[in-house]
């Protein structure tokens, strides 16, 4: 009996999907704390050069690796990490004439070994997005090319397997993601979410407030004929669907543009009657 249940479930994990979800989780998780890495090496590295702001993670940790003391302040070593003579010569100058304290030996190593953490981070989201990318892509070709490589993965991970998905109604596939939203919804009455992961997508994301739940149904609607074709035919129809929702989204904004226009339309007349009656 237990050698039946061990085979089963070696069988179930044959799949490189459960690989996949583990390593989007692992990704999403992180990239919150190389985020939250940069905000503390950001304020920790303050302390000692102030003046110095870098919008960019990796060349903050660079830059902590080696420039460390006002002593030995190296114009060379900060070209060769910054590549750009101007903001070098910025960075230079401003550590020159720094206002803040000195690192003791101590302090010195505790802050380059930080900095290097983070740029370990750094090597390791660059080496899940290229399995995440590359698995992606051979598990879900055509969600991934209605999507991308992150979010059909991200999708995959919220149903639990790829089966599962496929088969889930498009309704349930655009709130993937804001399941709390929905408890909250249900259990205090608060406004419904209208989209989850799919959020993620620039055409959602970017799209007007009243605009985004409407593009996130149609696209829901077309990643659930995507995934049936990843899961049961096999066949890549990518392209066609892609084509279709670029059409569906362009009469969704027509139209949403033309109610703003009967509605501007509608206030005028209401105005100008106003008017007449007074």
């Amino acid at each position: 009996m237990i050698g039946v249940a061990k085979e089963g479930i070696k069988q179930a994990y044959t799949s490189e999907e459960y690989a996949l979800m583990q390593a989007i989780n692992a990704y999403l998780e992180l990239d919150r704390s190389y985020n939250l890495a940069y905000e503390r090496l950001t304020e920790w590295y303050g302390l000692y050069f102030p003046e110095i702001k870098l919008h960019s993670a990796k060349m903050l940790a660079n830059l902590a690796v080696v420039l460390n003391s006002k002593a030995s302040i190296d114009r060379n070593a900060i070209l060769s990490l910054v590549h750009e003579n101007a903001q070098a010569e910025s960075i230079y100058t401003k550590a020159s004439g720094s206002m803040g304290r000195e690192m003791n030996n101590d302090e010195k190593e505790a802050i380059t070994k930080y900095a290097q953490l983070l740029l370990s981070m750094d090597k390791s989201l660059l080496s899940l997005n290229a399995y995440i990318k590359v698995a992606s892509n051979r598990l879900m070709p055509n969600t991934t090319y209605l999507t991308d490589e992150k979010i059909a993965a991200e999708l995959l991970s919220k149903a639990g397997s790829l089966e599962r998905l496929a088969l889930m109604p498009s309704s349930t596939v655009q709130l993937l993601g804001a399941e709390k939203a929905l408890f909250k919804h249900i259990k205090f009455g608060s406004k419904p979410p209208k989209y989850g992961v799919l959020f993620k997508l620039s055409e959602v994301g970017t799209a007007k407030r009243d605009m985004r739940g409407r593009i996130a149904r149609a696209y829901a609607a077309k990643i659930c004929i995507a995934l049936k074709a990843d899961v049961y035919t096999k066949n890549f129809i990518a392209e066609g669907l892609k084509n279709d929702l670029a059409r569906s989204i362009e009469r969704l904004r027509r139209a949403s543009a033309n109610r703003l226009t009967k509605e501007k339309d509608e206030r005028k007349k209401q105005n100008s009657n106003k008017g007449r009656i007074i």
